[in-house]
Protein backbone atom coordinates (compact mmCIF):
# COMPACT_ATOMS: atom_id res chain seq x y z
CA UNK A 1 0.00 0.00 0.00
CA UNK A 2 1.49 3.32 -1.11
CA UNK A 3 0.61 6.58 0.54
CA UNK A 4 -1.28 9.08 -1.64
CA UNK A 5 -1.31 12.69 -0.47
CA UNK A 6 -4.46 14.66 -1.32
CA UNK A 7 -3.64 18.24 -2.35
CA UNK A 8 -5.82 21.10 -3.52
CA UNK A 9 -8.60 20.23 -1.09
CA UNK A 10 -8.39 23.32 1.11
CA UNK A 11 -11.83 24.58 0.10
CA UNK A 12 -13.46 24.14 3.47
CA UNK A 13 -14.24 27.81 4.10
CA UNK A 14 -15.71 28.33 0.62
CA UNK A 15 -17.86 25.23 0.93
CA UNK A 16 -19.03 26.25 4.38
CA UNK A 17 -20.23 29.66 3.14
CA UNK A 18 -21.83 28.00 0.11
CA UNK A 19 -23.83 25.54 2.23
CA UNK A 20 -24.90 28.33 4.60
CA UNK A 21 -25.96 30.39 1.61
CA UNK A 22 -28.01 27.46 0.31
CA UNK A 23 -29.75 27.22 3.68
CA UNK A 24 -30.51 30.97 3.65
CA UNK A 25 -31.98 30.75 0.14
CA UNK A 26 -33.87 27.63 1.15
CA UNK A 27 -35.49 29.48 4.06
CA UNK A 28 -36.46 32.34 1.73
CA UNK A 29 -37.96 29.83 -0.72
CA UNK A 30 -39.85 28.09 2.06
CA UNK A 31 -41.36 31.37 3.34
CA UNK A 32 -42.25 32.51 -0.18
CA UNK A 33 -43.88 29.16 -1.01
CA UNK A 34 -45.92 29.12 2.20
CA UNK A 35 -47.17 32.67 1.61
CA UNK A 36 -48.24 32.03 -1.98
CA UNK A 37 -49.45 28.45 -1.92
CA UNK A 38 -53.10 29.49 -1.29
CA UNK A 39 -53.10 32.34 -3.79
CA UNK A 40 -51.29 30.62 -6.65
CA UNK A 41 -53.11 29.25 -9.67
CA UNK A 42 -50.14 27.04 -10.59
CA UNK A 43 -48.46 24.22 -8.65
CA UNK A 44 -45.14 26.10 -8.52
CA UNK A 45 -45.47 27.22 -4.87
CA UNK A 46 -46.22 23.63 -3.85
CA UNK A 47 -43.23 22.34 -5.78
CA UNK A 48 -41.05 25.06 -4.23
CA UNK A 49 -42.26 24.09 -0.77
CA UNK A 50 -41.37 20.44 -1.37
CA UNK A 51 -37.96 21.32 -2.78
CA UNK A 52 -37.18 23.62 0.15
CA UNK A 53 -38.08 20.89 2.65
CA UNK A 54 -35.97 18.36 0.75
CA UNK A 55 -32.97 20.74 0.68
CA UNK A 56 -33.38 21.49 4.37
CA UNK A 57 -33.35 17.78 5.24
CA UNK A 58 -30.42 16.78 3.00
CA UNK A 59 -28.07 19.78 2.73
CA UNK A 60 -26.50 18.95 6.11
CA UNK A 61 -24.75 16.01 4.42
CA UNK A 62 -22.29 18.45 2.86
CA UNK A 63 -21.14 19.43 6.36
CA UNK A 64 -19.72 15.90 6.69
CA UNK A 65 -17.12 16.74 4.04
CA UNK A 66 -15.59 19.54 6.13
CA UNK A 67 -12.34 18.47 7.79
CA UNK A 68 -10.03 20.51 10.04
CA UNK A 69 -6.42 19.42 10.54
CA UNK A 70 -3.94 20.91 12.95
CA UNK A 71 -0.15 20.87 12.47
CA UNK A 72 1.40 17.39 12.63
CA UNK A 73 -1.93 15.64 12.04
CA UNK A 74 -3.06 13.38 9.21
CA UNK A 75 -6.36 11.85 8.15
CA UNK A 76 -6.56 8.65 6.08
CA UNK A 77 -9.73 8.62 3.96
CA UNK A 78 -11.62 5.73 2.43
CA UNK A 79 -14.68 5.84 0.16
CA UNK A 80 -16.89 2.77 0.43
CA UNK A 81 -13.90 0.70 1.52
CA UNK A 82 -11.46 2.02 -1.09
CA UNK A 83 -8.41 4.03 -0.06
CA UNK A 84 -8.81 7.56 -1.43
CA UNK A 85 -5.80 9.34 0.00
CA UNK A 86 -4.36 11.10 3.03
CA UNK A 87 -4.75 14.68 4.21
CA UNK A 88 -1.49 15.74 5.84
CA UNK A 89 -1.03 19.50 5.78
CA UNK A 90 -2.85 21.61 8.35
CA UNK A 91 -5.88 23.56 7.15
CA UNK A 92 -9.63 23.55 6.50
CA UNK A 93 -10.51 20.91 3.90
CA UNK A 94 -13.55 19.82 1.99
CA UNK A 95 -13.71 16.26 0.65
CA UNK A 96 -16.39 13.89 -0.51
CA UNK A 97 -18.90 13.85 2.38
CA UNK A 98 -19.17 10.06 2.11
CA UNK A 99 -15.43 9.63 2.80
CA UNK A 100 -14.62 8.07 6.14
CA UNK A 101 -11.54 8.55 8.30
CA UNK A 102 -9.68 5.38 9.29
CA UNK A 103 -7.57 4.90 12.41
CA UNK A 104 -7.72 1.35 13.85
CA UNK A 105 -5.51 2.31 16.80
CA UNK A 106 -7.68 5.23 17.91
CA UNK A 107 -8.84 3.60 21.15
CA UNK A 108 -5.65 1.74 21.99
CA UNK A 109 -4.14 2.82 25.31
CA UNK A 110 -0.40 2.44 25.81
CA UNK A 111 2.10 3.83 28.32
CA UNK A 112 3.28 6.56 26.01
CA UNK A 113 3.26 10.30 25.67
CA UNK A 114 0.22 11.88 24.06
CA UNK A 115 -1.85 8.72 23.94
CA UNK A 116 -5.62 8.36 24.27
CA UNK A 117 -7.22 9.78 27.40
CA UNK A 118 -10.64 11.00 28.36
CA UNK A 119 -11.38 13.77 30.83
CA UNK A 120 -14.35 16.06 31.37
CA UNK A 121 -16.12 15.24 28.14
CA UNK A 122 -13.06 16.12 26.07
CA UNK A 123 -11.57 13.48 23.83
CA UNK A 124 -7.78 13.64 23.55
CA UNK A 125 -5.74 11.65 21.05
CA UNK A 126 -2.05 12.05 20.32
CA UNK A 127 -1.82 15.19 22.41
CA UNK A 128 -4.70 16.98 20.58
CA UNK A 129 -7.92 17.71 22.46
CA UNK A 130 -11.23 18.66 20.84
CA UNK A 131 -14.95 18.11 21.00
CA UNK A 132 -17.17 16.91 18.20
CA UNK A 133 -19.41 19.50 16.61
CA UNK A 134 -21.66 20.03 13.63
CA UNK A 135 -18.78 20.46 11.21
CA UNK A 136 -16.73 17.72 12.83
CA UNK A 137 -19.26 14.91 12.16
CA UNK A 138 -16.31 12.52 12.74
CA UNK A 139 -14.51 12.15 16.02
CA UNK A 140 -11.03 13.59 16.20
CA UNK A 141 -9.74 10.18 17.23
CA UNK A 142 -9.84 9.19 13.56
CA UNK A 143 -6.86 11.45 12.96
CA UNK A 144 -3.29 10.16 13.14
CA UNK A 145 -0.63 12.06 15.01
CA UNK A 146 2.59 12.67 13.09
CA UNK A 147 4.32 14.01 16.19
CA UNK A 148 7.27 12.32 17.83
CA UNK A 149 6.00 10.12 20.66
CA UNK A 150 7.70 8.06 23.35
CA UNK A 151 6.60 4.53 24.15
CA UNK A 152 7.54 3.26 27.60
CA UNK A 153 6.67 -0.43 27.81
CA UNK A 154 6.54 -2.27 31.10
CA UNK A 155 9.71 -3.81 32.50
CA UNK A 156 10.60 -7.30 31.35
CA UNK A 157 12.41 -10.13 33.08
CA UNK A 158 14.93 -11.63 30.64
CA UNK A 159 17.84 -14.04 31.06
CA UNK A 160 21.16 -12.63 29.90
CA UNK A 161 23.71 -14.71 27.99
CA UNK A 162 24.93 -16.28 31.26
CA UNK A 163 21.43 -17.29 32.31
CA UNK A 164 21.09 -14.65 35.02
CA UNK A 165 17.57 -13.14 35.16
CA UNK A 166 17.61 -9.36 34.79
CA UNK A 167 14.83 -6.78 34.72
CA UNK A 168 15.10 -4.19 31.97
CA UNK A 169 12.90 -1.42 30.62
CA UNK A 170 13.29 0.76 27.52
CA UNK A 171 11.80 3.99 26.18
CA UNK A 172 11.33 4.10 22.40
CA UNK A 173 10.91 7.40 20.54
CA UNK A 174 8.94 6.95 17.32
CA UNK A 175 6.68 8.60 14.75
CA UNK A 176 4.53 7.70 11.74
CA UNK A 177 6.13 8.42 8.36
CA UNK A 178 3.74 6.51 6.08
CA UNK A 179 0.09 6.75 7.08
CA UNK A 180 -1.17 4.24 4.51
CA UNK A 181 1.17 1.50 5.76
CA UNK A 182 0.37 2.30 9.40
CA UNK A 183 -3.37 1.98 8.82
CA UNK A 184 -3.66 -0.79 6.23
CA UNK A 185 -0.53 -2.99 6.53
CA UNK A 186 -1.06 -3.91 10.19
CA UNK A 187 -4.20 -4.41 12.22
CA UNK A 188 -3.21 -1.96 14.99
CA UNK A 189 0.05 -0.09 14.60
CA UNK A 190 0.32 0.81 18.31
CA UNK A 191 -0.05 -2.77 19.52
CA UNK A 192 2.22 -3.93 16.71
CA UNK A 193 4.94 -1.49 17.78
CA UNK A 194 4.63 -2.46 21.44
CA UNK A 195 4.94 -6.19 20.71
CA UNK A 196 7.89 -5.70 18.37
CA UNK A 197 9.67 -3.61 21.01
CA UNK A 198 9.30 -6.42 23.55
CA UNK A 199 10.47 -9.06 21.07
CA UNK A 200 13.49 -7.05 19.90
CA UNK A 201 14.47 -6.29 23.50
CA UNK A 202 14.49 -9.98 24.37
CA UNK A 203 16.58 -10.91 21.34
CA UNK A 204 19.24 -8.31 22.06
CA UNK A 205 19.46 -8.74 25.85
CA UNK A 206 20.08 -12.48 25.47
CA UNK A 207 23.32 -11.69 23.64
CA UNK A 208 24.92 -9.67 26.46
CA UNK A 209 25.87 -10.46 30.06
CA UNK A 210 24.74 -8.09 32.78
CA UNK A 211 28.33 -7.29 33.68
CA UNK A 212 31.62 -7.90 31.93
CA UNK A 213 32.32 -11.65 31.76
CA UNK A 214 35.25 -13.61 30.27
CA UNK A 215 34.95 -15.61 27.05
CA UNK A 216 31.74 -13.89 25.90
CA UNK A 217 31.34 -12.75 22.30
CA UNK A 218 28.65 -10.07 21.96
CA UNK A 219 29.53 -8.85 18.47
CA UNK A 220 29.35 -12.17 16.64
CA UNK A 221 32.88 -11.99 15.24
CA UNK A 222 34.10 -15.02 17.22
CA UNK A 223 36.36 -12.94 19.47
CA UNK A 224 35.63 -12.44 23.16
CA UNK A 225 34.99 -8.81 24.10
CA UNK A 226 34.01 -6.71 27.10
CA UNK A 227 30.46 -5.90 26.02
CA UNK A 228 27.82 -5.89 28.76
CA UNK A 229 24.37 -4.49 29.48
CA UNK A 230 25.69 -2.28 32.26
CA UNK A 231 28.89 -1.09 30.63
CA UNK A 232 27.80 -0.86 26.98
CA UNK A 233 24.36 0.72 27.35
CA UNK A 234 24.82 3.01 24.33
CA UNK A 235 25.79 0.12 22.06
CA UNK A 236 22.95 -2.06 23.39
CA UNK A 237 20.41 0.76 22.91
CA UNK A 238 21.55 1.36 19.32
CA UNK A 239 21.29 -2.35 18.61
CA UNK A 240 17.77 -2.47 20.07
CA UNK A 241 16.77 0.54 17.97
CA UNK A 242 18.02 -1.09 14.74
CA UNK A 243 16.26 -4.35 15.62
CA UNK A 244 12.93 -2.61 16.20
CA UNK A 245 13.27 -0.50 13.03
CA UNK A 246 13.74 -3.62 10.93
CA UNK A 247 10.56 -5.12 12.38
CA UNK A 248 8.27 -2.06 12.01
CA UNK A 249 9.38 -0.94 8.55
CA UNK A 250 6.25 -2.38 6.97
CA UNK A 251 4.05 -0.48 9.41
CA UNK A 252 5.28 2.91 8.19
CA UNK A 253 6.91 3.73 11.54
CA UNK A 254 10.31 5.34 12.07
CA UNK A 255 12.21 4.55 15.28
CA UNK A 256 14.15 7.65 16.22
CA UNK A 257 15.80 6.45 19.41
CA UNK A 258 15.71 3.67 21.99
CA UNK A 259 17.07 4.12 25.51
CA UNK A 260 17.43 1.80 28.50
CA UNK A 261 15.46 3.34 31.37
CA UNK A 262 15.82 0.58 33.97
CA UNK A 263 18.35 -2.20 34.47
CA UNK A 264 18.79 -4.45 37.52
CA UNK A 265 19.12 -8.05 38.53
CA UNK A 266 15.83 -9.83 39.20
CA UNK A 267 14.81 -9.76 42.90
CA UNK A 268 15.42 -13.49 43.41
CA UNK A 269 19.15 -13.15 42.71
CA UNK A 270 19.72 -9.48 43.49
CA UNK A 271 20.95 -10.17 47.07
CA UNK A 272 23.38 -12.88 45.93
CA UNK A 273 24.75 -10.71 43.14
CA UNK A 274 25.16 -7.83 45.59
CA UNK A 275 27.25 -10.06 47.89
CA UNK A 276 29.29 -11.12 44.88
CA UNK A 277 29.95 -7.50 43.95
CA UNK A 278 30.82 -6.67 47.56
CA UNK A 279 33.23 -9.59 47.73
CA UNK A 280 34.88 -8.51 44.50
CA UNK A 281 35.21 -4.97 45.82
CA UNK A 282 36.71 -6.21 49.11
CA UNK A 283 39.26 -8.34 47.25
CA UNK A 284 40.28 -5.42 45.05
CA UNK A 285 40.61 -3.18 48.11
CA UNK A 286 42.72 -5.77 49.94
CA UNK A 287 45.03 -6.10 46.95
CA UNK A 288 45.57 -2.36 46.96
CA UNK A 289 46.17 -2.30 50.73
CA UNK A 290 48.70 -5.14 50.57
CA UNK A 291 50.57 -3.54 47.67
CA UNK A 292 50.74 -0.27 49.58
CA UNK A 293 51.82 -1.99 52.82
CA UNK A 294 54.62 -3.91 51.11
CA UNK A 295 55.87 -0.67 49.56
CA UNK A 296 55.86 1.07 52.94
CA UNK A 297 57.75 -1.79 54.61
CA UNK A 298 60.40 -1.74 51.88
CA UNK A 299 60.76 2.01 52.24
CA UNK A 300 61.08 1.71 56.07
CA UNK A 301 63.78 -0.95 55.84
CA UNK A 302 65.70 1.02 53.22
CA UNK A 303 65.59 4.21 55.28
CA UNK A 304 66.71 2.44 58.47
CA UNK A 305 69.56 0.73 56.67
CA UNK A 306 70.59 3.91 54.83
CA UNK A 307 70.61 6.14 57.91
CA UNK A 308 72.26 3.50 60.10
CA UNK A 309 69.69 3.93 62.83
CA UNK A 310 69.83 0.30 63.85
CA UNK A 311 71.37 -2.86 62.53
CA UNK A 312 68.95 -5.75 62.13
CA UNK A 313 69.70 -9.33 61.33
CA UNK A 314 67.44 -11.39 59.11
CA UNK A 315 65.38 -12.71 62.00
CA UNK A 316 64.68 -9.23 63.35
CA UNK A 317 63.88 -7.94 59.87
CA UNK A 318 61.36 -10.74 59.47
CA UNK A 319 59.76 -9.88 62.80
CA UNK A 320 59.64 -6.19 61.89
CA UNK A 321 58.08 -6.91 58.49
CA UNK A 322 55.47 -9.13 60.15
CA UNK A 323 54.56 -6.48 62.69
CA UNK A 324 54.35 -3.70 60.10
CA UNK A 325 52.15 -5.75 57.79
CA UNK A 326 49.81 -6.60 60.67
CA UNK A 327 49.55 -2.93 61.57
CA UNK A 328 49.10 -1.67 58.00
CA UNK A 329 46.74 -4.39 56.78
CA UNK A 330 44.61 -4.78 59.89
CA UNK A 331 40.99 -3.66 60.04
CA UNK A 332 41.41 -2.19 63.51
CA UNK A 333 43.81 0.27 65.09
CA UNK A 334 46.98 -1.34 66.42
CA UNK A 335 47.41 -1.75 70.20
CA UNK A 336 51.11 -1.07 70.90
CA UNK A 337 52.94 -3.21 73.48
CA UNK A 338 55.95 -1.69 75.24
CA UNK A 339 58.78 -4.15 75.72
CA UNK A 340 60.82 -3.13 78.79
CA UNK A 341 63.13 -6.12 78.72
CA UNK A 342 65.68 -7.48 76.34
CA UNK A 343 64.95 -7.96 72.69
CA UNK A 344 65.85 -11.63 73.22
Amino acid sequence: MEEKILSGKKNGMKMLFLVLLVYVLDVVMFIFSVNHIDKATTPLPGIGLGVSIFIFLTAWIFFCGLKILKPQEALVLTLFGKYVGTLKDHGFYYVNPFCEGVNPAAKTRLSQSGDVSESGGMLSVAGVAATTGVMGMESINKKLSLKIMTLNNSRQKINDCLGNPVEIGIAVTWRIVDTAKAVFNVNNYKEFLSLQCDSALRNVVRIYPYDVAPNVDTTGDGVADEGSLRGSSEVVAARIRDEIQTRVEEAGIEIIEARITYLAYAPEIAAVMLQRQQASAIIDARKMIVEGAVGMVEMALDRLNKNGVVELDEERKAAMVSNLLVVLCGNRDAQPIVNSGSLY
